[in-house]
């Protein structure tokens, strides 16, 4: 067989993925001794990386006597391809020490996106000078392939610059500022840069909107996922409905998640791991984890994001015993558990009051998984043990943890001190929480509480100064409702509202009826100096009942009303809730700053565990 016809054969290889056919060809090749023949070796070597036979290829690329430049570029490829981008750069130094070769534009762009994958930022600025002072410095290639390495290292400006020097600029370049642009915050930018676009894709609308939702501006990924369906853009990859499914997760939006949960279904992505996870995770984020967990269980295949999602949810929900029973199901199933997963159980644990199983949750994640806990992990473990009232471990915790202690670790320790009533334990924690100059407003209102409760006067003086002197302002509550296609957002004391009059009437009605059931109105959430009857008008007003009252005057009849709380629900509005539950006879969930709570009947599913 002459040689251009193994060529040819090769090359279908190659194109159609078939490893047994190019190694029976290899194999000829040998015994007709034309394997050393200009260009079989290079060929051979890419149909192996395009069949996944990295193993293969590194052994031919061992055993060539002669490499040129397509010899490096097809392996650096491979192991780009084969997300082993750590091994690409440490290769490279050989092309110049065994071959004698300088990289060319093909080598420069290999070696750009390793940096890229490994987010190795000092060695992509490296990459890039040597670029800049070889001959191929003016290829537009390259130039791509460092635009997307500045953007995932999180330099837009850097990728703008070489962005702007590229003579032909790809539709990856584009796509991949606009994304930079996007998950940077700098909405106006991307906004700008994709206007611009020559061509605009369903990866570049995909782009965009990703970055969008993962900078936190989840209303404007909306809008535009809305354009984007307006322009017929034929949507044949499912990222982009992930990311539209993250969006409506993050903005709990149920009635929008359901729209495209069925526009998903429509399409035919119904099946897609990726996409799935995202729907669990969206319908536990809005409330309803019974959607979520039928999801779960009808996914044919489940990852370590899938069952974590559940876990995670159940979690929030207050489900401990069902998000430890999964855990146990993810075990048995063979699927390793991550970071994120032990975040799960030990909250799950924490907010139920499950200490022995919290620390042995713990410990399995170090000793039986290699999991060397972070930050979160630490806060989670020691919320559990002072929520209970293990202070004294709690802080023995604190002490012996590889980290600095922030604020907010201090903060919920203190909180819990006051919870249980250790006044000496208390004020110790205080000093030392004000001696970190904290930020939170939230910090100052618990420590001018704990001093105040500790009858020393001269503290809580001091600390309304620095407030003073700081300017830290509470940050003010607020409370938002779906109602069918509607959403309304209400602020605490809010009476510019259209309803105002309708949903202060119903108020009235609910509070005589819940005082002639036992209701006392608990002032001591109320942070002024005032008059009782003041504080009790300030409670009327708090604006998760607001949006309750709109809820009931507005929403179907027998459905659950879901609120979404910027803040935590405070002690007087839970008692509130619950009344309101058993008044109405219809069920009640909120989703405060810290998890979800799902008032039916009286009773709350936090079981006042909070």
């Amino acid at each position: 067989m002459p040689v251009s016809r193994y060529l040819h054969q090769l090359k279908l290889c190659a194109r159609n993925h078939t490893p047994s056919t190019a190694k029976t060809l290899h194999a000829q090749l040998i015994k007709t001794a034309l394997h050393q023949c200009v260009p079989l070796p290079n060929t051979l070597l890419h149909v192996y990386a395009k069949c996944g036979l990295l193993q293969d290829a590194l052994h031919l690329f061992d055993e060539m006597p002669h490499r040129d430049h397509v010899t490096w570029a097809s392996l650096l490829t491979a192991l780009n391809q084969a997300n082993l981008s750590h091994r690409t750069l440490s290769i490279f130094p050989t092309m110049f020490q065994s071959d004698s070769l300088l990289p060319d534009h093909f080598v420069f762009a290999s070696l750009v996106k390793a940096c890229s994958s490994l987010g190795a930022l000092r060695q992509g600025k490296q990459v890039h000078a040597r670029f800049m002072l070889s001959p191929f410095c003016g290829d537009d290639v390259a130039k791509s392939s460092l635009v997307d390495m500045y953007v995932k290292c999180g330099l837009p400006d850097n990728a703008r610059a070489v962005f702007d020097s590229s003579g032909e600029k790809s539709v990856v370049a584009w796509t991949a500022l606009v994304s930079g642009y996007a998950r940077s915050g700098r909405k106006k930018d991307a906004l700008e840069m994709f206007g611009k676009m020559p061509v605009k894709s369903l990866f570049s609308w995909t782009a965009l909107i990703s970055g969008l939702v993962q900078s936190g501006n989840g209303v404007d990924a909306l809008y535009l996922f809305i354009e984007m369906r307006r322009e017929r853009v034929d949507i044949v990859d499912p990222l982009v409905l992930s990311s539209t499914v993250g969006a409506c997760a993050n903005l709990a939006v149920l009635e929008l998640g359901k729209q495209v949960h069925g526009l998903v279904i429509r399409l035919g992505y119904g099946s897609c791991l990726f996409v799935s996870n995202a729907l669990v995770d969206m319908y536990a984020k809005c409330s309803d984890i019974l959607a979520a967990r039928d999801i779960f269980g009808g996914m044919q295949r489940k990852d370590v994001v899938s069952w974590t999602s559940i876990i995670v949810g159940a979690a929030q929900h207050g489900r401990a015993v069902e998000a430890l029973t999964l855990y146990d199901g993810m075990v048995e199933a063979g699927i390793k558990p991550n970071e994120v997963t032990f975040v799960g159980l030990i909250y799950a644990c924490s907010h139920v009051g499950f200490v022995s199983k919290g620390r042995a949750i713990f410990r399995s994640m170090i000793e039986d998984y290699g999991i060397r806990p972070c930050l979160q992990h630490y806060t989670c473990f020691l919320d559990l043990l002072s929520r209970s009232g293990h202070l004294v471990e709690a802080l023995n915790v604190i002490s012996s943890m590889p980290f600095e202690p922030d604020e907010p670790t201090w903060a919920a320790l203190l909180s819990a001190c006051k919870h249980h009533g250790d006044t000496q334990m208390g004020i110790r924690v205080a000093d030392h929480l004000l001696s970190l100059n904290p930020e939170d407003p939230s910090s100052y209102i618990l420590l001018s509480n704990v001093y105040a409760g500790a009858g020393m006067w001269q503290n809580v003086a001091k600390v309304r100064t620095l407030m003073t002197e700081r300017e830290v302002k509470k940050n003010p509550g607020y409370s938002s409702i779906d109602v069918g296609k509607e959403s309304q957002v209400f602020y605490a004391g809010e009476t510019s509202h259209p309803l105002k009059d309708d949903i202060f009437g119903l108020l009235k009605e609910l509070d005589a009826e819940m005082r002639k059931r036992g209701y006392v109105p608990d002032s001591s959430f109320v942070l002024h100096d005032m008059e009782q009857q003041e504080k009790e008008r300030q409670l009327f007003w708090h604006s998760e009942r607001l949006a309750l009252a709109y809820g009931l005057l507005k929403a179907v009849p027998g459905t659950p009303i879901r609120i979404v709380k910027n803040l935590r629900v405070c002690g007087d509005c839970h008692t509130v809730l619950k009344f309101i539950s058993s008044i109405v006879k219809r069920d009640i969930i909120v989703r405060d700053a810290t998890r979800y709570h799902h008032f039916s009947k009286g009773e709350c599913s936090c079981n006042d565990f909070w």
